[in-house]
């Protein structure tokens, strides 16, 4: 397989992985806003932090209300990770492998860009904000169903989904990080009994929260939620999961030793870190050390095969 072949799956792979995430954090913090009582301010900038960095916004936009991060997040041309950026970059790998690819495949992330391209105001307008975003996440869904469903499990396949679940690592650990501490730190005295509710947009944002109920089966605590979201291996979107999905990719793939190193790197200091007792501030640092890691584990993946 052609090392750019290789490098347009893996980037197609995270692109609507990115996508997808992008437009459940947008829904869950609209719904989350609304159940907060007045009194609580979180706002929209910690969505910026959690997606891109704030210089970036803070270039095109001077404050971070609601329409300024929506505007950002949806079409933003500073930020690529926002909802048209992610499905034109998608698009764009798509079309150079079309011969790799299922054709349904193709037409469905064409449909979806166009889609998007044309429908993005919507979600401007809290009315038909969720119409938008749910048209969004799925398809991505769709896609990988299709993806899963028609095409052959080779080594393209593997690199695509050796993208997606980097990107399920990566996002994983930002909604920990600025969730935990910029969203919900500054309530949890005030407003305590608020605290279940959101824990719970946390769960949301992963699509965690009814496998976190199926398994733990009592109040929403952040101990157990952050044990869940990081260690719990059977759920398809926990840290440890997506790092285990790319080990076994990566071994599919010729010359796979330097990668499974680094990924073995991150998994020795996810398992010995019980992170679901760390303070606010060690589990910040903890964070910053897994991030590191994953990004590490995608640099030693361009250098052996892209």
């Amino acid at each position: 397989m052609l090392s750019r072949v290789a490098n347009n799956l893996c980037w197609l792979g995270r692109y609507l992985e990115r996508a997808e995430n992008t437009a459940r954090l947008i829904n869950v913090n609209s719904n989350l806003l609304l159940d907060l009582p007045k009194s609580i301010v979180l706002g929209w900038e910690p969505l910026v932090d959690i997606v891109s960095d704030r210089s970036a916004f803070y270039a095109a936009y001077e404050v971070a209300d609601e329409q300024s991060v929506l505007s950002f997040l949806l079409f933003g041309p500073n930020d690529p990770s926002s909802i048209v950026s992610s499905l034109e970059f998608a698009r764009e790998n798509a079309r150079t492998i079309r011969e790799i690819i299922p054709r349904e495949v193709w037409e469905q992330i064409n449909e979806l860009y166009i889609y998007g391209h044309e429908n993005y105001s919507k979600a401007l307008i809290r009315r038909s904000r969720y119409e938008f975003l749910t048209e969004v996440i799925e398809s991505v869904q769709k896609i990988t169903g299709i993806l899963a469903g028609t095409m052959t499990h080779d080594e393209g396949y593997h690199f695509l989904k050796i993208g997606r679940n980097l990107e399920r690592a990566d996002m994983t650990t930002r909604i920990i990080d600025v969730r935990s501490a910029s969203l919900l730190q500054e309530t949890e005295t005030e407003q305590s009994a608020f605290e279940n509710l959101q824990w719970m947009s946390v769960l949301k944002s992963l699509t965690a929260y009814q496998m976190y109920r199926r398994e733990m089966r009592l109040r929403i605590r952040r101990p157990d939620v952050l044990k869940f979201l990081l260690l719990e291996e059977r759920f398809p979107r926990s840290l440890l999961h997506t790092l285990q999905e790319v080990d076994k990719c990566v071994q599919t793939l010729p010359h796979f030793e330097a990668t499974k190193s680094e990924i073995e790197q991150v998994e020795k200091l996810l398992m010995s870190a019980n992170p679901q007792s760390l303070i606010q501030d060690k589990l910040h640092q903890f964070i910053d050390d897994v991030q590191l890691g994953i990004n590490q584990v995608f640099i030693k993946l361009e250098e052996t095969y892209f």
